[in-house]
């Protein structure tokens, strides 16, 4: 059926919550962009490759992937991914349109209807556990797991300031999920330290993230790290993640005998932790937006790139 076809009409008119009186239905690309900005989509840049590092760390030295493990992994990512944040935005939907930062959000501002998007986030588990289901055996056993805790992550800023720390858990999660769809097993050092330097690291930027929210988390009693300790210290409490962070990723270069290449990216990947950190202060959080988005997204690219590229080498 056309996206243009009367189909297509409704879908929109239930997307913005208005009659056909009301509004003109929106055009395909609008629709795809609203709903892919409250996803935040372009955000997996910071997950996904460590994802695709479990799976490449997991493969036999002598081979990659096959490329249809490759792209169920990326689908399983990506639909717990979506769900995930869709279920977020529902649940802290009344925090948002508290918030001047986040007033103008989709759900919020009434331009997505949080029915329509808890349909989506139905789906979107769903593209996640067909995708385990062509993995090995393991990945769907697991994946209620996943679920659960994807599920769970958006009530924890209510009761506890550990919320960074279970955002990380499940984005460190992401990385076990692909060492087992590459057939590897979860014994042994190596795929933990994996799991703990995403765990810390995205905690850590979290932490970041949650200063500007410092004055409405504190009034609103919304919990979080800087609101419990204050700035400064929330600050040095995401300098002490990223140090586990780094201690990680020595740790499974040394476990699993990683060449030059790990250690190159290792080192830019420390380089630019260590600068993100000199962007933000206490008492000036004007780079915060610098440090998050350009570069943790440094981070895991250049990450990944290392150990594919020191594998590849291994491979030839």
């Amino acid at each position: 059926m056309p996206v243009t076809g009367p189909f297509f009409k409704y879908i929109t008119l239930m997307h913005s919550g208005n009659s056909p009186t009301q509004i003109k239905p929106a055009s395909p690309t609008a629709v795809v962009r609203e709903w892919a900005e409250m996803i935040k989509f372009e955000h997996s840049v910071f997950a996904l490759p460590f994802a695709l590092s479990g799976l490449i760390l997991a493969s036999p030295a002598n081979s990659l992937p096959a490329a249809a493990t490759i792209f169920f992994t990326i689908l399983a990512f990506v639909g717990a991914r979506s769900a995930a944040m869709t279920l977020n935005r529902v649940i802290d939907s009344r925090i948002d349109a508290a918030n001047p930062r986040t007033k103008d959000r989709a759900i919020p501002a009434g331009r997505i209807k949080p029915g329509i998007a808890m349909i989506f986030a139905v789906v979107a588990f769903g593209v996640m556990l067909f995708a385990a289901s062509k993995l090995p055996p393991i990945c769907l056993q697991l994946s209620p797991i996943a679920v659960v805790w994807l599920s769970f992550y958006s009530f924890t800023k209510r009761f506890t300031w550990l919320c960074h720390l279970v955002l990380g858990i499940a984005l460190g999660g992401a990385a076990l999920g692909g060492w087992v769809a590459a057939g590897g097993t979860l014994g042994g050092a190596a795929p933990w330290l994996l799991a703990l330097a995403v765990s810390t690291w995205v905690a850590g930027f979290d932490v970041i993230y949650a200063c500007q929210d410092y004055k409405f988390d504190t009034a609103e009693k919304v919990f979080s790290i800087p609101a419990r300790f204050g700035i400064g210290p929330g600050l040095l409490i995401s300098r002490g993640l990223h140090v586990v962070t780094v201690a990680a990723l020595i740790g499974l270069g040394l476990s699993l005998h990683l060449g030059l290449f790990y250690w190159l990216g290792f080192t830019a990947v420390a380089a630019m932790l260590t600068y993100e950190h000199s962007l933000v202060k206490a008492d000036d959080l004007s780079k915060l937006n610098a440090a998050f988005f350009n570069v943790n997204g440094f981070v895991s690219i250049a990450c990944f790139f290392a150990i594919l590229i020191d594998h590849i080498l291994k491979v030839h």
